[in-house]
C-alpha cells in the first residue's frame, strides 16, 4: 500500500524493552525514565505493541513533522482502523496533537511546519499533488478544543458544509441533512424550536455538539477529535461520550485526550506518545492494565504528565 510497509513487521521486533529504559540510581532513588526531558534521548525508540491492523482507514508510514527547526514528530507510523476509536494520549507537548492534524493536513496553515513521510486515506495520498485539501477536510472532519460555532444560527452552522459543497439541491434537501445531522449529534430534541438563534448562545457542551453535527453534515469518513471535553463540566462530558460510542457505528474516529480515564470509556485502541515518538500501542484494555513499556506504564500511574 505504501513504502516502509514491508519492515513494518519486524520493527515491532526490535523494540526497547523496559529494562533498558528504566535505570535505577541509589543516590537518587529516582529512575531514569522520569527524568526523560530531552529528544535525544527516545529518538531510537521503536514502537512496540500493534501500530497496524488488518482494515486501516488511514495509515501513517514514517512521518517526520518540523516546525521549523523543531522536530515535533519523530518517525511515526500507525494504522487507524475502520470504525474504530482511537485514543492518542501523553504528557503536553508529546506531540499527539501535532499528528492529529497531520491527518487532515491542517498543519498545513501553520508558517513553517513540514511534514515528511506517508499518510494514506483509503490508499490514497493525503499529501500528493492532486489531493485537494478541500475536499479532504470534507471527508476527514476536525472537532477542536474549545467548540468554535460560526457567527450565525444553528441552523446555518450545520447547513454551511453542505451547501459549499452541493450536497443538497433544495431547501428540503438541505432541511434533511440538518435534522439527521442535528440528530446524529444528540442536539435536535434540544434545538428544534430554536434554529434560527444563534449558535454561539447555546451552552458549552451544546456548542460542540453542534460542531460534531457541522462535522458530519458533509458526510465524512473520518472524525477527528483534539481535546473535545477538555473546555466541558462533567455532564456534558459524558454527553460527548455517550455520542462518540454511537457515532464509531459509522464513522472512524480518533481522539486526542488528556484525559485518561476518558480514553479508557470510549476508545478500542490506544496509542501513547512521548516528546514527538509513538511509544505504544495497543487494546485500550491491554495498555491500561498490562503496559509493556515502561514510559507508558509510568504516564498511566502518574509517575510523570
Amino acid at each position: 500500500m505504501m513504502q516502509g510497509t514491508e519492515n513494518m513487521g519486524s520493527m515491532t521486533s526490535v523494540a526497547i524493552e523496559a529494562e533498558t529504559v528504566e535505570t535505577d540510581s541509589r543516590e537518587t532513588g529516582e529512575s531514569r525514565v522520569l527524568q526523560l526531558q530531552d529528544q535525544d534521548e527516545v529518538r531510537d525508540y521503536v514502537t512496540i505493541g500493534a501500530p497496524f491492523v488488518d482494515n486501516a482507514k488511514m495509515a501513517a508510514r514514517n512521518v517526520n513533522v518540523h516546525y521549523g527547526e523543531k522536530h515535533a514528530i519523530m518517525d511515526v507510523s500507525l494504522d487507524i482502523g475502520k470504525n474504530e476509536v482511537i485514543a492518542m494520549i501523553g504528557p503536553s507537548g508529546c506531540g499527539k496533537s501535532t499528528f492529529l492534524r497531520t491527518l487532515n493536513r491542517m498543519n498545513d496553515i501553520i508558517a513553517g511546519c513540514r511534514v515528511d513521510g506517508e499518510i494514506t486515506l483509503d490508499g490514497e495520498d493525503v499529501y500528493g499533488r492532486q489531493q485537494d485539501t478541500v475536499m479532504l477536510r470534507a471527508r476527514v472532519g476536525m472537532v477542536f478544543q474549545k467548540p468554535n460555532p460560526f457567527p450565525k444560527s444553528i441552523y446555518e452552522n450545520v447547513a454551511y458544509g453542505p451547501r459549499i459543497h452541493g450536497l443538497a439541491h433544495n431547501k428540503a434537501e438541505l432541511d434533511e441533512i440538518v435534522e439527521s445531522s442535528l440528530r446524529r449529534a444528540s442536539l435536535f430534541d434540544e434545538v428544534k424550536d430554536n434554529l434560527d438563534k444563534p449558535g454561539t448562545g447555546l451552552s458549552g457542551g451544546q456548542q460542540q455538539r453542534l460542531c460534531i453535527a457541522r462535522a458530519i453534515a458533509v458526510s465524512p469518513e473520518v472524525i477527528l477529535m483534539d481535546e473535545p471535553c477538555s473546555a466541558l463540566d462533567p455532564i456534558a462530558t459524558a454527553r460527548i461520550e455517550e455520542l462518540i460510542d454511537e457515532l464509531k457505528e459509522k464513522y472512524t474516529i480518533a481522539i486526542v485526550t488528556h484525559s485518561m480515564q476518558q480514553a479508557a470509556r470510549v476508545s478500542q485502541r490506544t496509542a501513547y506518545f512521548h516528546l514527538g515518538k509513538l511509544i505504544e500501542v495497543g487494546g485500550t484494555k491491554d495498555i491500561f492494565t498490562r503496559p509493556r513499556h515502561q514510559l507508558t506504564e509510568n504516564y498511566i500511574t502518574g509517575r510523570f504528565g
